[in-house]
């Protein structure tokens, strides 16, 4: 058993007495939230980072979703995949939106293409994907289809941030993208989020729509939300962003340990990188397959009994969860692959702060099921 908890993830922090200069400069000009120097200097940062023209900074990746929805004036039905995270889905129930889910690719775990036209009605206007784990969606297949029914697309690109594919940044498709900042993300702001806005009119819509709908100090013109990044979360970015590249560097190296010691492993399928010219290693997802000798869920706690908290993400899937599984389109024969791969799914712990021993204990416990290591 570890000595200490092993969790499936543990934010990044960098030294503390780096943050301190960041604060003393929030204290010195007295501004701590509405569009302050801080936020506005990570805007540039992150674009020039992450390879886009506009970005909106949010308090959190779900607001964000929100008001992706509004800024497109988005209506009735709304294609999506029912294996992610819940708040993919909820953004579409706030805003009045139908929810249709469409079953997964069993390669990238993406929202399937092939499954799309089939879903459209006369009352979808837009389709809203998720690059799963990073992996980067069929994008060309999806616009083809959004282009022939004039639908939009907006990404759940929560897991993609620093993600790129053979053009650039995987955030450019589609109408927008939306970023999450959360603690567990590659990149974290303690809480936050991001629209990735194609134009300076888009933006300055969104802009207005993250505070309540002003356009100056007398006028709102829409029902907007108060989605604005504080400041302290806006510095806390500014300075993980000088140690993004050596977080993830960790990462790949904790990603390429588990693919050498598991390859080998019967019963245990690898989740293929599928799309990348640029990864950023977010989660280590498996399936554990009917010839392992424990079922996914017993994997789960002989490593939770080894002190080590992997996470069956996504199970449920979104349309098992009460407020959904009435739908038609939620109905698990209409959603085979979704419901496959979320019996068998589990994510093992990645985060730059692992140490080897940590690593080769949580391999240790998946490698003794079998009479041990390989």
């Amino acid at each position: 058993m570890s000595e200490k908890p092993i969790y499936v993830t543990q934010p990044y922090l960098p030294p503390l007495e780096e943050f301190v200069p960041y604060l003393q400069e929030i204290w010195n000009n007295k501004t701590l939230t509405n569009g302050g120097p801080m936020h506005q200097q990570l805007e540039r940062a992150l674009c020039d980072y992450l390879g886009v023209e506009h970005v909106a900074l949010f308090n959190n990746g779900t607001i964000a979703l929100l008001t992706a929805l509004q800024a497109l004036r988005v209506t009735g039905e709304v294609i999506t995949t029912p294996y992610s995270f819940v708040a993919t889905a909820h953004s579409l129930l706030w805003n009045g939106i139908k929810p249709v889910f469409a079953d997964i690719d069993p390669q990238t775990l993406n929202l399937d293409p092939s499954k799309i036209e089939a879903a459209i009605t006369s009352h979808t206007t837009a389709i809203m994907p998720v690059h799963c784990y990073g992996n980067p969606c069929d994008v060309d297949a999806i616009q083809r289809i959004a282009d022939n029914y004039n639908l939009r697309v907006i990404y759940d690109a929560a897991h993609a941030f620093g993600v790129k594919d053979a053009g650039g940044s995987v955030l450019r498709h589609g109408d927008l993208s939306v970023l999450s900042f959360h603690a567990t993300k590659v990149f974290n702001t303690f809480e936050g989020g991001a629209i990735i806005c194609p134009d300076a009119k888009t933006k300055k819509r969104i802009d207005q729509l993250k505070n309540f709908g002003f356009v100056d100090e007398v006028t709102v013109v829409a029902p907007g939300i108060n989605g604005k990044m504080s400041e302290v979360n806006a510095a806390f970015g500014l300075l993980q962003l000088k140690h993004i590249d050596c977080a993830m560097t960790r990462r790949r190296e904790v990603d390429a340990f588990y693919r050498e010691q598991l390859k080998s492993v019967r019963g245990v399928s690898l989740v293929e990188e599928v799309g990348q010219v640029v990864a950023n290693y977010s989660y280590f997802p498996l399936l554990v397959e009917a010839d392992y000798p424990l079922s996914r869920d017993g994997l789960y706690h002989a490593l939770k009994d080894s002190n080590i908290f992997a996470r069956r993400y996504f199970y449920p899937l979104i349309s098992d969860f009460p407020m959904y599984r009435g739908m038609q389109s939620a109905q698990r024969d209409n959603l085979p692959v979704a419901a496959m791969v979320s019996d068998k799914v589990l994510c093992l712990p990645i985060y730059p702060a692992l140490e080897d021993a940590e690593l080769q204990a949580v391999v240790a416990v998946i490698q003794r099921a079998q009479g041990g290591a390989r």
